[in-house]
């Protein structure tokens, strides 16, 4: 692994922390190159975020260096399994807007957030929600593992989420464009909101389709 990914999933920690989107020491990311895994720490502030402090692992979960990673990482391990060549970063947060969504009683889990922008189609749906389980847990790491094979982007029930990228780059931007229409969602649900139409949502899958 180059450290260029390595040194954007550190430089995307601190980011996430400077902006409130991670606190204390919520949240892990990951990256993958063949079969190792690079994942931020357990018990570290993202705030902390550094190529020397990440743990690496096997796909099978076996340890290639002395760091210990996040107790989360059973599910970056399922995750990109499922996924297969389509992920190759992980970002997991505990966003307060996401995790808002996730705690409603009442979420609609077959649509979850409502199609407000064209953004939200082009990096975030379709958006899976899975059911709660302890964190760290041999459940919640297969049903994750489950999602994300035809999903890029996970709500995960009194918990977080869970978004896939190509790059970094790609799994943050899925990451803060789900978190921002959380954000929308709550901040409108008072309002007379339009969405778009079918036919503008077929449009947009039309052309960015393929993301």
């Amino acid at each position: 692994m180059t450290e260029t990914e390595l040194e954007a999933m550190c430089d995307a920690g601190r980011s996430f922390h400077a902006r409130g989107l991670a606190f204390g020491s919520t949240g892990n990311l990951s990256v993958r190159e063949g079969d190792t895994v690079w994942i931020t720490p357990t018990g570290q502030s993202m705030r902390h975020s550094s190529v020397e402090s990440l743990a690496a692992l096997g796909m099978d979960g076996s340890a290639q260096n002395a760091n210990k990673p996040s107790k989360e990482y059973p599910f970056h391990l399922q995750a990109y399994a499922a996924a297969g060549g389509r992920a190759a970063a992980l970002v997991h947060l505990h966003c307060t807007w996401s995790v808002m969504l996730s705690c409603l009683d009442d979420l609609d889990e077959a649509a979850p957030l409502p199609v407000m922008t064209p953004y939200y189609l082009m990096r975030v749906a379709p958006l899976a929600v899975v059911p709660y389980f302890r964190p760290g847990s041999a459940d919640l790491a297969a049903a994750i593992g489950t999602a994300a094979a035809g999903h890029d982007c996970l709500l995960l029930r009194n918990h977080g989420i869970v978004c896939l990228g190509r790059t970094v780059s790609e799994a943050v931007d899925r990451a803060e464009e789900l978190e921002e229409t959380a954000k929308l969602f709550f901040q409108l649900r008072n309002e007379k909101v339009r969405l778009l139409t079918a036919e503008q949502q077929n449009d947009i899958g039309k052309v960015f389709g393929g993301r």
